[in-house]
């Protein structure tokens, strides 16, 4: 049988149950939530996967409490229903569609229950198709979303409400990127270069992004600047972003930046910083579409003080950052960055060796 949920609504792209989504194994379908205090404290952050053709589905939430990243991991059998946004102990509710999602989470003492609001309407970040060699490594699209958070979290028994005028960013993709197992005729990836930097502001939101081959040249990039209340027809668009970031001594994270775009400069100050294996990215047990049988989950503790820079499951992250832009606006944001193999713009060299 492969009908589903999905099958009762008009969402339909082929001739086939919803069930279906084409037929490269590694597409896949996920939700990701990003969250911080106004002063860039107290960051959380929320993943979630759906992978139809491995038949997984998993989740991740983590929240940071002094130099402790505390994540809570789940994994279980997809049976071919989409439709369920509850993996274990992590749940999605989407409320009101492009505007306003639940997460809930309850397990291995780590529970929260949080509503996003989105500040403007969505935006679709150019579509992302890749290829190495003949290999379509990456096709996806992806709309990302400013906005605020109302709601607790809770560690280990102690409870803390949101503070007044947390943001954040969420975003939705789907397509084709590597998940799974890998494989073992595939490629390899040998260089990847990411930076991500969605800013909230205090009027406006800022997003930006830079997907570059080894000598810098962007194979995928653009800047849009969204007021609140914003429909498309109001987002105003830039190609040219720059940034200017140069590594921490010793490792491949942004030690800060500076980025001009529109005639604009901001610059970026990181207060915090997140680890980005966590939520599943490059984790070596957690990785994206993994099969752990009909489910499984794990609490898993992270000091932030203690973590191997030159691990190459250690290299993407994202800074928490004070963001200041023309004439003293502030804002704060996450500096995004995966950066594998050579990177000449910033003197990178081998697959994670650290900058000098």
């Amino acid at each position: 049988m492969t009908l589903s949920k999905g099958d009762d609504y008009p969402i339909h792209q082929t001739a086939e149950p919803v069930a279906y989504a084409g037929t490269d194994r590694n597409f896949y379908d996920r939700y990701f939530f990003n969250g911080y205090a106004p002063d860039g404290s107290r960051f959380f952050a929320v993943a979630f996967g759906v992978y139809p053709h491995l038949d997984v589905c998993d989740a991740h939430f983590c929240a940071i409490r002094g130099d402790t990243q505390h994540c809570l991991h789940a994994s279980r059998k997809l049976g071919m229903e989409r439709m369920n946004l509850a993996c274990g102990p992590i749940r999605i509710e989407v409320i009101e569609p492009l505007e306003k999602l639940r997460i809930v989470v309850e397990g291995e003492g780590i529970a929260a229950d949080i509503v996003f609001t989105g500040r403007a309407f969505p935006i679709e970040e150019p579509r992302f198709t890749w290829r190495v060699g003949p290999r379509t490594m990456m096709d996806y699209t992806r709309l990302t979303q400013n906005g605020h958070y109302e709601g607790w979290i809770e560690i280990d028994g102690r409870r803390e409400d949101l503070a007044g005028n947390t943001a954040g960013t969420r975003d939705r993709s789907w397509g084709v990127r590597p998940v799974g197992a890998a494989d073992p005729q595939g490629a390899g990836i040998g260089q990847f270069f990411w930076q991500w930097t969605p800013v909230n502001l205090p009027e406006r939101s800022l997003f930006w992004h830079l997907n570059a081959h080894r000598d810098g040249a962007a194979w995928n990039s653009r800047g849009v600047f969204a007021s609140d209340g914003a429909v498309p027809a109001d987002f105003v668009e830039y190609e040219d972003g720059t940034m200017n970031a140069p590594p921490a001594p010793g490792t491949r994270w942004p030690s800060g930046g500076s980025l001009d775009i529109g005639g604009e400069t901001f610059a970026f100050e990181p207060v915090g910083r997140f680890q980005m294996r966590g939520l599943g990215y490059t984790s070596p047990k957690w990785g994206h579409g993994l099969d752990h049988g009909a489910l499984e989950v794990e609490r898993e503790d992270i000091d932030l003080a203690a973590v191997d820079p030159a691990r190459i499951d250690n290299l993407h992250v994202q800074m928490i950052c004070r963001v200041t832009g023309p004439d003293g606006e502030q804002g704060v944001g996450a500096f995004e960055q995966l950066a594998i193999g050579p990177y000449d713009p910033l003197g990178l060299e081998g697959i994670a060796d650290p900058a000098r």
